[in-house]
């Protein structure tokens, strides 16, 4: 099989098409729509080529005892967790609402479907592939289910070991040959010394018919950017309009001239890797000529 696949309508990854860029904006939104869309403008006035959100179904997900405990935190939202839960969680509705703006805006639209249920959801809002948290990857059965829909899948691959990869890989591929793995470590923020983009090859090598990504939780761009000089088809940054606001994702995110500095560095390094053939080059006549 092609190391290739469409993840989106018209735009493939992997082989020698341009790295695919999600903006991840999570709950970034504080629970209001009009962030969202803010969030959204800017990853496309940036140059991303994807927003992503995270959905729950909450009842499903967690339960009543979880919901319900006390939760104290300076990002918390609410005296429980249930209540700090509720205020960052869209409806259906405003997933829809959201999905039709990106829609306008002219950037793909999607989101990790945190439960079964979720993932059920964002398969009838037609998304274009499904994005597997790093907390899901080893979960086999959802695994499964998720793979069975059709769709092609990105999965992270925070706080898991080779092994278990193998069984992702192994699972996955019994069901859909369209998915990518990406290397991430679960920090937030991830110190440098922890990115550990060596796995980016080590995953080639283990998995040489599917393109490997890299989601990153570092600050600056420099090793995401790094990331693709290595090989990554897709990367995907957390992003804020404010690294100061209250949440506990905002100190690993990218703010709009960070995401746009990004995308442009990106850019530049798929221009230099250039040809793996070693010849004269007409730009090099002149020098060869004195």
């Amino acid at each position: 099989m092609p190391v290739e696949f469409e993840l989106c309508p018209g735009r493939r990854i992997g082989g020698s098409n341009p790295c695919f860029i999600i903006a991840e904006i999570g709950q970034n939104h504080q629970g209001d729509i009009e962030i969202a869309k803010k969030l959204i403008r800017m990853a496309k006035d940036c140059g991303a080529d994807c927003v992503k959100f995270q959905k729950s179904e909450l009842e499903h997900r967690f339960t009543k005892r979880a919901l319900e405990r006390t939760y104290i935190s300076p990002h918390s939202w609410g005296n429980t967790y249930g209540a700090h839960k509720r205020h960052l969680e869209f409806s259906h509705e405003q997933y829809r609402e959201l999905q039709q703006f990106s829609r306008e805006v002219g950037i793909f639209f999607t989101a990790s479907g945190m439960d079964e249920m979720a993932m059920e959801f964002l398969h009838a809002i037609d998304v274009p592939f499904f994005k597997v948290a790093s907390a899901d990857t080893s979960n086999i059965p959802y695994l499964e289910k998720t793979a069975k829909k059709g769709r092609p899948m990105v999965i992270s691959s925070g706080m898991q070991s080779m092994e278990t990869m193998r069984c992702v890989y192994r699972t996955v591929k019994k069901h859909n040959s369209n998915f990518t793995i990406l290397q991430c470590t679960s920090a937030y923020p991830l110190p440098t010394e922890h990115a550990n983009l060596r796995i980016i090859t080590e995953f080639q090598k283990e998995f040489p018919d599917i393109p490997i990504g890299y989601s990153g939780h570092e600050g600056g761009i420099s090793v995401s950017v790094a990331a693709v000089a290595l090989g990554a088809k897709v990367v995907e940054r957390h992003v804020t309009l404010d690294k100061s606001w209250k949440g506990s994702d905002h100190a690993a995110s990218l703010e709009p001239g960070e995401l746009a500095a990004l995308v442009r560095e990106i850019r530049t390094v798929e221009l230099a890797l250039g040809s793996p053939v070693k010849q004269m080059l007409p730009c090099e006549a002149s020098c060869h000529k004195k």
